[in-house]
């Protein structure tokens, strides 16, 4: 569900959204490491100025804990 809206979100703000990839990993610590892969170009744009944009998208992510009880943490890498 998380990974899903992330990616869905993620291709209405990039320019080349077929290059976005992305990974979740469950960690030990109790938490799933969510990694959004995108062309350099739009990294960017994921992040947003002064890291509004990836902080509103954490912040949503934020909200599924209350409904599966995980909590996650979100990171933006670019693909080359």
């Amino acid at each position: 569900m998380v990974r899903d809206f992330i990616l869905s979100y993620a291709r209405l703000i990039v320019r080349h959204p077929d290059d976005l990839r992305i990974e979740k990993r469950e960690l030990d610590e109790g938490y799933d490491e969510i990694t959004l892969y995108a062309n350099p170009e739009d990294v960017g744009k994921l992040i947003g100025k002064e890291g509004r944009m990836i902080n509103a998208i954490k912040a949503v992510v934020s909200g599924c804990k209350a409904k599966d009880g995980k909590s996650y943490r979100l990171n933006v890498q670019s693909v080359g």
